[in-house]
């Protein structure tokens, strides 16, 4: 059982396990798993001047710093380089990484248009791997931030 489902069992929280081919992208994975993209969510690091933060958003959306950094309270704010997030999430593979604030202990905003699904898709920890869930499961057990911090695809 991979560490996303152990957490999410130990909540308490009704999850399913979806294997599909390798998907580097949180599109990817919405294509491979044939659900809406909209359905998928994609977890973006940042750095902030406290450490790391995390964003959660529709992978058919674009983050909007200015938002972020609105929505954050911070003067700055700039996407993890993928040097730091396999240094400090090692646990994860890169692209990987679980749209779950109660497992990763870092402030995270959350756009409100991931909370509009009945469920919610995002990666388990591995490119080969998501999980279903619904949006509550983000909710859980965190302490998260809900405001816009997207803009359409252009």
């Amino acid at each position: 059982m991979s560490l996303v489902a152990e957490h999410l069992e130990q909540r308490g929280l009704r999850f399913e396990v979806l294997p599909h081919p390798r998907a580097d992208t949180a599109l990817d994975e919405a294509r491979a798993l044939d659900v809406p993209a909209a359905e998928v969510v994609k977890a973006i690091v940042l750095d902030i001047e406290t450490g790391h933060a995390l964003a959660l958003l529709p992978a058919d959306r674009r983050l909007d710093l200015r938002k972020v950094e609105a929505a954050l309270e911070v003067d700055e704010v700039r996407l993890a380089s993928e040097d730091e997030i396999a240094t400090d999430f090692p646990e994860f593979e890169l692209g990987a990484l679980p749209a779950l604030p109660s497992l990763l202990h870092v402030p995270v905003v959350i756009d409100p248009t991931v909370l509009e699904h009945a469920s919610i898709t995002f990666a388990a920890g591995h490119q080969r791997e998501s999980v279903r869930v619904t949006p509550v499961a983000l909710l859980t057990g965190a302490t998260v931030s809900i405001t816009p911090i997207t803009r359409p695809m252009d």
